[in-house]
């Protein structure tokens, strides 16, 4: 082997050795950044089970503090008494008791009214000068409820115009032998427009007929459903009261009886129809006045007999309704003969009807227990970017006649148009425009709007 031969293979070998030189330093490098791999895994490992074992540690004591709760919850549970008195929510405040011996309701209304009137020369000659007002027409607190399931009873106070009346102080006994014996200062049953509450009157204002109804007086009466509460009748007696409940005077006894009927009462009241009379024979105190304002709250009355030497009246009352869905139509009327002293009778009329339509859907609740209308309630509560609440238009037409004889107490005539706005079922806005004629006098028109809440 020469020496170009060595030569040859010297070099291969020194290649070989640089090559696994480098090899042996490039796989040490690598092997170190697996052994810093592995130990940052094992730190981040340890880091993990560290904190598994505190949330396993805090999850161990919330189990122990709920265990040891419930314990204390079980160690000091005492059995309810049926005499704990629970407070619910149902369109007003409202407690009773466990077993439902004790019921209380707790209740109020407030109605503030705008007017403005236009009438013309012959009015303002004949009645006065008529003018804009605005003003509380009801400001009333209430408390009603039951005792032991068989006795009921109501207390209703208004303190509209600055002074305290009282408007409703009755017990009850429900489970009286003969139907439900009522005593106290409450509403004789007389007319459909009168016994239904102030709360659910479509317009501002109950229609002229009204000026016959005895409304609040002081007495007892008997009433009930029957025929599976298809019917309602009542029948009491009474003497008229002044705003305190109190009767001084010679007066008599007044008889006030009342039936209704339902001859079509359908899907739970989603379309009926209602026809009721009434009677009431009274016994006044020396006179008797029969007066009316044209459906207004804050102007003068337009229609007046004056005092009538008398000491008996009687009065009759139809009424009739018709309830499809939305649409609701109704009506009354209402006769009074008065048996003057000294003099022969008079006789005195009114009647009214009227119609509404809710535009949103709803209808008009009806009470088959007392034979009246009740609540609306709207499908959607109103809401700024949610619900319309409800929407009723309204039409009626009124008349009163307390001309008879030697009595020229006025006739008139009113057509009232108008629009309702429920915003939830327990607060509305009305507006109602009136067209009062007084025959031989002369016209007024008046526009009314009424802000209501109650509960």
């Amino acid at each position: 082997m020469g020496m170009g031969t060595w030569s040859i293979c010297g070099s291969i070998a020194g290649g070989l050795l640089l090559t696994f030189g480098w090899a042996t330093v490039c796989g040490a490098d690598e092997l170190g950044d697996l052994k810093q791999q592995l130990e940052d895994q094992k730190t981040r490992s340890a880091e993990l089970e560290d904190r598994i074992n505190q949330l396993e540690a805090r999850q161990k004591l919330k189990e122990r503090a709920m265990g040891e709760e419930i314990a204390a919850l079980k160690d000091s549970h005492v059995e309810k008494s049926p005499t704990d008195l629970q407070a619910y929510w149902r369109d007003g405040l409202r407690f009773k008791t466990a077993d439902d011996m004790f019921q209380l309701r707790i209740g109020g209304r407030m109605m503030f009214d705008w007017l403005w009137i236009s009438e013309d020369d012959d009015i303002k000659a004949a009645i006065g000068d008529q003018e804009d007002g605005v003003g509380f027409r009801r400001v009333r607190f209430y408390m009603a409820g039951s005792i032991y399931e068989n006795v009921d009873y109501m207390l209703q106070l208004d303190f509209a115009g600055g002074a305290t009346a009282l408007r409703d102080a009755y017990i009850g006994l429900t489970d009286f032998p003969v139907g439900k014996l009522r005593m106290g200062q409450f509403k004789e049953p007389f007319s459909l427009e009168e016994l239904t509450s102030s709360n659910y009157m479509t317009f501002v204002e109950r229609a002229l007929p009204n000026t016959f109804s005895p409304s609040r007086n002081v007495g007892f009466m008997l009433h009930d459903a029957a025929l599976e509460n298809r019917m309602t009748w009542a029948a009491g007696l009474f003497r008229d009261t002044d705003d305190t409940g109190l009767a001084i005077d010679d007066g008599g006894y007044n008889l006030t009886g009342r039936i209704t009927g339902l001859p079509w009462y359908n899907n739970k009241g989603e379309s009926l129809i209602h026809l009721g009379a009434a009677y009431s024979h009274r016994n006044p105190d020396e006179t008797l006045r029969y007066r009316a304002r044209p459906e207004t709250p804050l102007t003068d009355r337009f229609v007046d007999t004056g005092a009538i030497p008398t000491d008996r009246a009687n009065l009759l009352g139809l009424e009739a309704a018709w309830l499809a869905g939305p649409l609701s139509i109704q009506g009354e009327y209402i006769r009074a003969n008065v048996d003057r002293s000294g003099a022969s009778d008079v006789d005195f009329s009114a009647y009214y009807a009227q119609a509404s339509y809710l535009l949103t859907g709803e209808r008009r609740s009806y009470s088959t227990s007392s034979g009246t209308f009740g609540l609306v309630r709207p499908k959607k509560n109103f809401r700024f970017g949610g619900g319309p609440g409800a929407w009723e238009l309204k039409a009626r037409y009124s008349g009163i006649d307390l001309n008879h004889k030697d009595i020229r107490g006025g006739e008139l005539d009113n057509f009232s148009a108008g629009v309702n706005w429920y915003l939830n079922p327990n607060m509305r806005i009305m507006w109602d425009y009136i067209r009062a004629d007084l025959d031989d006098v002369g016209q007024a028109d008046v526009l009314l709007m009424r802000l209501h809440a109650f509960f």
